[in-house]
């Protein structure tokens, strides 16, 4: 008969130290929801590019953006003049700075703790309107600067961020559509060929709110512009658009988030974009979370590029997240390539050339995103500004 051995005392057991807290394997965050936010700069570690939501962006060249100092003072701007719409400087205090998001990235961060005043564009009257905010004078220095949009219950308007000229500034730009608001608002961004710019849009929708968000990236050295939209309220409507055509050396970026929050409430994402030249990048990623709350979504997003010369690369990453079954339907979709040669072929047999046919081709790839802008004269100005990048590109490829 064997005799049980007596178990070891527990305090002479060989007792290990628990690792510092410095030491300790970070837990990986489960949902996008659950990011990391802050509006104080040094809340953010020092950004190496291995992160997830730098690991494609070409971080050196923006150093100064993400970590350097800021000129946050006012600058000079220009508002179309429209009944029911006003621009004042508001201070850091102010309650409705904050109210659509939060900094979830370093350069974000670091623009939030140097702007010294808000642009306030205040939006008034259920009459149709449309405004033209222009910035064209921000200079080469390294700037912060901080944007609030606050659409009245019921109110309705088009606003078009024109940027353009010279410009190293990080910022964030806040919409908040109160019930019933419908805004349709386009960025336009028109750099000049060394410009960086990193911004992140932040919008939140209330009950029955419409949003219809379009980026328009044409120049720059460096864009990231990352547009986010909460939807809080029932039945509120995000329709988020881009188009972008990225040439020699550029890189044109977009992180979009899509957050539905309130029931029966509906998104949809569409980017389009064009490439050409040797190290012509565009980055998109596109996240939507569906809350447990957020009943009866109806979501889709997509994202396509076109790939004109070699030398270019186009990433694409569709992302989707369900807290709950009770949706109307929800789904993504992702593709890049080059020209249809069955397509040049139909178009070369009606009698066109092969330089008019790609043109057609790429014109009306980029076109479908410009229609959906809704002011005329707009589209008419960038479909003119894109028919100048596609006589380069055609030139490029002969």
């Amino acid at each position: 008969m064997t005799t049980p051995s007596t178990p070891t005392p527990s305090a002479t057991l060989p007792q290990t130290a628990p690792a510092p807290t410095h030491m300790r394997a970070p837990v990986p965050v489960q949902s996008r929801s659950e990011r990391f936010t802050s509006t104080e700069v040094t809340d953010f570690p020092e950004v190496t590019g291995r992160e997830v939501m730098w690991k494609h962006t070409p971080v050196a060249r923006l150093t100064e953006l993400i970590s350097g100092e800021l000129d946050g003072s006012p600058y000079v701007f220009d508002l179309t003049a429209a009944p029911g719409v006003t621009a004042s400087w508001i201070g850091r205090d102010d309650a409705r700075i904050g109210a659509a998001g939060i900094p979830e990235d370093r350069a974000s961060a670091n623009a939030w703790t140097n702007f010294e005043q808000a642009l306030l564009v205040s939006i008034t009257g259920d009459d149709i309107k449309e405004v033209t905010l222009t910035r064209a004078a921000l200079g080469g220095a390294p700037r912060a600067a901080h944007t609030v949009v606050d659409v009245a219950a019921g109110a309705h308007a088009t606003l078009i961020l024109q940027n353009s000229g010279a410009a190293h500034l990080a910022e964030n730009v806040e919409f908040l559509l109160g019930a019933g608001a419908d805004l349709t608002v386009v960025s336009v961004q028109e750099w000049d060929d060394d410009a960086l710019h990193v911004s992140a849009h932040f919008a939140e929708l209330a009950e029955g709110a419409r949003l219809k968000h379009v980026a328009v990236t044409l120049g720059g050295g460096v864009v990231r512009l990352n547009p986010s939209a909460h939807l809080v309220g029932a039945r509120a409507d995000a329709t988020l658009l881009g188009a972008y055509f990225a040439d020699a050396s550029q890189h044109l970026e977009q992180q979009v988030y899509v957050h539905h929050d309130g029931p029966e409430t509906r998104s949809r994402v569409t980017y389009k974009g064009a490439l050409q030249g040797e190290g012509a990048r565009a980055v998109w990623i596109g996240d939507v979370l569906i809350g447990p709350k957020a009943v009866g979504t109806d979501t889709y997003e997509q994202n396509r590029n076109l790939v004109l010369t070699d030398g270019a690369r186009a990433d694409s990453v569709p992302n989707l997240e369900i807290e709950t079954g009770d949706i109307v339907g929800a789904g993504h979709a992702s593709a890049t390539g080059r020209f249809d040669d069955e397509q040049l072929f139909y178009l070369q047999s009606r009698g066109i050339t092969e330089e008019e046919a790609r043109r057609l081709v790429v014109r009306g790839f980029l076109f479908e995103i410009v229609q959906q802008i809704g002011s005329p004269a707009l589209q008419e100005r960038l479909q003119t500004a894109i028919e100048a990048e596609l006589t380069v590109s055609v030139a490029a490829a002969s």
